[in-house]
């Protein structure tokens, strides 16, 4: 009998599409490397195949061509400093709620793991603002979201580009009243490795050490489940390129300097450092099936990296920049209905490549680097041993540096 099983472990990009259309209740979460992964109970299953047909793996969908490319913000500077870059996201959710429609995205749950939601209000949708670099659990809103388009209820979808298109492929059909919007996404990392992070830096041996650091503020109140009241991948006291990784005991709303945690630069905090260097990613994410616009999304937004590169220095005040690509003529219509919030200047679709790669690119894995940190995190801490995998030696930068002189390698 053939349903989602038959996808290798190593291609599932864990969109829980197939979950949530499965009308037996046969498929359910198994763990793998810290990841959610389909599990079906066989003697349940009846062969329908539905699984197979909303799985984007399978069939992934066509690659296309945006319409328009933007470089821009949002007026409202609040909105944007809570924002991971240009506060795009929440002029198109003001516009939805204001339609009295309904707004999905990730937040953080009470384990500080991520997973998404739906809100029908502003205070509901605020924790939906700024990146949250591990992998959101779609759990049952791909259901909830086609009951509400069933009751014509406008509605905005964001997440990944694979989230995004296996929502598509469940609702099997354009609806008039959804947009959904994705973001430029450099990969996911483990929930598991996270909460590793979390317990280790957080719980209460991690608690006792911090409290010599120079970046933490510990006292009394701490305790032993959890002191933390809000995190922050990026935090834009230094600016938007100098994001920090901020985690504080008040939410983002009510935090002062006496409230932090931790802060790091991203540069400089172990499980950032991990992440960007691809140590534990899914695996699905070195051959994603989502790059290239192919995930159906009708607007994708990211950082406006290649600002400096394209000579739009003028557009930069360190309160975040976005790229915006309007990628079909429903993203571009509802856009333009609230294009008077942004301050914008057109791009061509390869200055947003040349900005963003990413939304080209798959990321690479080495095997090498991250084989050596599935050892040494087996023995050690997982801050050690990201360290660990991570060092450089002396002499290694110096043939680095060298070759990177005579371009033989990028910086």
């Amino acid at each position: 009998m053939e349903n989602i099983s038959i996808v290798p472990f190593e291609e599932c990009t864990g969109c829980n599409a197939c979950l949530q259309i499965c009308s037996k209740h046969c498929i359910q979460h198994e763990r793998k490397a810290g990841f959610w992964y389909p599990k079906v109970n066989e003697d349940v299953c009846i062969g329908c195949g539905k699984c197979m047909k909303v799985c984007p793996v399978i069939k992934p969908l066509p690659q296309r061509v945006p319409l328009e490319c933007f470089a821009g913000y949002n007026k409202n500077e609040d909105t944007r400093l809570k924002s991971s870059s240009g506060g795009v996201f929440m002029v198109l959710a003001e516009y939805v709620l204001n339609h009295d429609g309904i707004v999905f995205g990730a937040v953080f749950d009470e384990s500080w793991n991520v997973k998404h939601v739906y809100s029908m209000t502003a205070e509901g949708v605020r924790p939906m603002l700024g990146s949250k670099y591990l992998q959101s659990d779609t759990i049952n809103t791909f259901i909830q979201c086609k009951s509400f388009l069933k009751s014509n209820k406008l509605v905005l979808y964001s997440g990944t580009p694979c989230q995004i298109e296996g929502l598509h492929k469940f609702l099997g059909k354009n609806y008039d009243n959804l947009l959904t919007m994705d973001f430029i996404c450099h990969g996911v990392p483990s929930p598991g490795i996270w909460q590793q992070y979390l317990k280790e830096t957080f719980g209460y041996d991690a608690a006792v050490k911090a409290a010599d650091g120079k970046n933490t503020v510990l006292n009394s109140s701490l305790n032993t489940t959890s002191p933390i009241g809000d995190i922050r991948f990026r935090d834009k006291t230094d600016g938007w390129e100098k994001f920090r990784f901020v985690v504080s005991k008040e939410s983002a709303f009510k935090a002062d300097k006496n409230s932090v945690l931790l802060s790091d630069t991203y540069s400089n905090n172990p499980y950032m450092r991990g992440f960007l260097n691809d140590l534990y990613l899914r695996e699905s994410c070195y051959h994603c099936p989502a790059r290239c616009f192919s995930s159906q999304s009708d607007i994708t937004i990211g950082d406006f990296w290649g600002v400096h590169k394209l000579n739009m220095d003028d557009m930069n005040d360190q309160k975040g920049l976005s790229v915006i690509t309007l990628n079909s003529e429903k993203g571009k219509g509802v856009f333009n209905k609230v294009i008077q919030n942004f301050v914008l200047r057109e791009l061509t679709l390869g200055q947003v490549v040349e900005s963003n790669s990413n939304l080209v690119h798959i990321a690479k894995k080495d095997i090498e680097k991250v084989e050596k940190f599935n050892e040494n995190v087996k023995t050690m801490t997982l801050i050690d041993a990201i360290d660990k995998t991570l060092h450089v030696s002396l002499t290694k930068r110096i043939i680095l540096k060298i070759k990177y002189k005579l371009g033989f390698v990028n910086e």
